[in-house]
């Protein structure tokens, strides 16, 4: 929804709450993913739930809420709460403020007592996450702490030990040490956020004194913003590439036109240098994993002089996808979206021209459309749309470019060979099927969230769901790393089952999911020779599946029936339930993967 994205109009959101939710909600195939998520404030907090509300419902999250009592966030959270452990919160949000903190270092301190107090605090914070994850066992965001609005000593609160900024400084560093040695735990930089609406009027004592809101009402969208890209990291909701336009979007000129000795670019204008920048900072998100793709209305030739000059920081070969035609621009990402096995909402396309967005935005529903207004504010608006969200980062992120690259050299090869399995065999890959283990447990919680068409059931799992499955004697577990001649794919298929039935012999399959970049190399069904090997081990008779029908997951209908399921039942809906005996004599359905065997 337009209205939610950024630049929004804070105040505009404020006041037609209700309304926005109404039309979020009826908004046609739109498939929510459930989550509870629990706010525990340090200050009132009605209006940033309700915004925050909005958001999530806005990225695909249908929230439940519960709400602490007013600055009752500590008691609620750190002790036993009824309520709380009955809520069973999937997501917890502690929205505390600087106002929370109350003993602070006074002129006469010396620099002892100001590190015992800031301990006092840190220490407090520290248990009570602790506390919380030993006992709701889920992803924890917790606020930083925004600079007081006064400065008693002026600019040097900032390097005084006596000074509140410098206090404050301090205290988020051992937050953000926390941070860095508990993946469960997240932190929402209001520090930053307020800063750049403007601490004065961020920290409006009016609205504290009046509502108890630590930050003023009008800013409230922007706080609640955050939080829910946060959120909606975890839960995979993030865009994955890049869909550029060339001329006036990553250079100034029309290189069709003026050529490319006389585009924008470079070191020789102010323009130039602001083109540049930008191109940069596209760059600099290939070391995210973020891929990178062309969508521009130019012959070829032309386009690909622009990135040949020496000062052009992008090249063609940073770009996995280049569609430089005349073609419509909603049909080539589309396209392209197909080539890279991802679907259209994947991507964030940026374009300087109002009427192909319009077109893309009403053609393609789900693409990512920033309202670009002007180069020098090109980073600023898609650096604070938080797109790419970062919560997770793994080494399959660092790879993922390569990966891709890869893939293309395996497509080109295929078209040598008439037989598909001599194909798949030229490969010579290699897999290892285990149980979850701790060292791949990031990215298998991130590929459940992220994995939308090869996905069963859709169920998404935080990194502490995934490890309490890992650790549960009443669940089989499976990772899948694929590798081939060209290169390792990394762990690209989980299977999740629950031991049940009068028996204890039967496995319910509540997971099954595989990256849609080893799609037709047999990877499912050596996962599938692996999980019966499995199920034998624990005595399991029969494997239940279950496929639950989305609007991106068509494609694994009939999964189970190419396993050798039979269909027991399907409802109105197209949930489908299927069954599997194991037999003693079961033949293993693959032959082309060399199955945990590096020899």
């Amino acid at each position: 929804m337009r209205e939610l994205e950024y630049p929004f109009e804070a105040e505009y959101i404020i006041k037609k709450k209700k309304s926005l939710k109404k039309r979020l909600l009826a908004r046609e195939n739109q498939n929510f993913i459930e989550k509870r998520v629990a706010i525990l404030g340090g200050e009132t907090t009605e209006n940033i739930k309700l915004t925050l509300e909005l958001f999530l419902l806005n990225y695909g999250i249908k929230p439940e809420f519960y709400e602490s009592e007013y600055n009752q966030y500590y008691e609620e959270g750190m002790f036993p709460n009824t309520e709380l452990e009955a809520f069973q919160p999937d997501i917890i949000y502690v929205c505390t403020c600087v106002r929370n903190i109350l003993d602070w270092p006074l002129l006469s301190d010396d620099a002892t007592i100001v590190e015992h107090k800031k301990q006092a605090v840190v220490s407090k914070f520290t248990g009570f996450w602790d506390a919380m994850f030993d006992r709701y066992h889920c992803p924890i965001i917790q606020n930083n702490f925004e600079y007081p609005f006064f400065r008693l000593m002026g600019n040097k609160d900032a390097s005084d030990y006596h000074g509140r900024v410098n206090f404050v400084t301090m205290i988020n560093c051992a937050f953000y040490n926390y941070a860095q040695k508990h993946e469960h735990f997240f932190i929402c930089d209001v520090n930053y956020i307020s800063a750049a609406y403007g601490l004065d009027k961020w920290a409006d004592p009016y609205y504290w004194h009046m509502y108890k809101y630590a930050v003023a009402v009008p800013a409230i969208p922007y706080l609640a913003f955050n939080a829910a890209n946060i959120m909606k990291s975890i839960y995979g909701k993030n865009k994955k590439a890049f869909n550029l336009d060339l001329d006036n979007t990553i250079w100034g000129g029309i290189v069709g036109d003026d050529g490319a000795d006389n585009i924008e670019i470079g070191q020789e204008t102010s323009l130039a240098q602001t083109y540049s920048e930008f191109q940069d900072y596209i760059k600099l998100h290939k070391q995210m994993g973020v891929l990178l793709t062309v969508n521009s209305k130019n012959d070829e030739v032309n386009a690909v002089s622009g990135l040949e000059r020496p000062d052009s920081i992008l090249k063609k070969d940073d770009f996995l996808s280049f569609k430089s035609n005349w073609n419509p621009k909603s049909r080539n990402i589309v396209e392209t979206a197909q080539e890279l096995t991802l679907l259209p909402e994947s991507f964030v396309f940026v374009d300087d021209n109002p009427a192909e967005r319009a077109i893309v935005e009403e053609q393609v529903p789900g693409v990512a459309v920033p309202k670009i207004d002007g180069v020098e504010h090109y980073i600023q608006v898609i650096d604070k749309s938080g797109f790419f969200e970062v919560t997770a980062f793994s080494e399959d992120d660092l790879k993922r470019n390569e990966m891709y690259q890869e893939n293309a050299k395996r497509r080109q090869l295929q078209t040598s060979f008439t037989s598909y399995e001599d194909y798949l065999k030229s490969l010579k890959m290699k897999g290892e099927i285990q149980s979850f283990v701790p060292m791949y447990m990031s990215r298998i919680a991130q590929l459940t969230n992220k994995s939308n068409q090869f996905n069963l059931t859709t169920k998404r799992y935080s990194q502490s769901d995934i490890e309490a499955a890992a650790c549960d004697p009443a669940r089989i577990t499976l990772y899948g790393k694929l590798a081939d001649k060209f290169g390792d794919n990394g762990v690209v298929s989980i299977v999740i089952g629950r031991i049940d039935g009068p028996e204890k012999d039967e496995l319910h399959m509540e997971l099954w999911l595989m990256s849609c970049r080893v799609l037709k190399r047999d990877m499912e069904f050596a996962m599938m020779d692996e999980l019966v090997v499995k199920a034998k081990e624990a005595g399991i008779k029969k494997l239940v599946g279950y496929y639950y029908p989305t609007a991106k997951n068509a494609m694994v209908k009939e999964f189970y029936a190419l396993q050798g399921f039979t269909k027991i039942s399907e409802d109105a809906e197209g949930n489908t339930v299927w069954e599997y005996f194991i037999e003693d004599t079961y033949e293993k359905k693959q032959r082309v993967i060399a199955v945990n065997d590096y020899v």
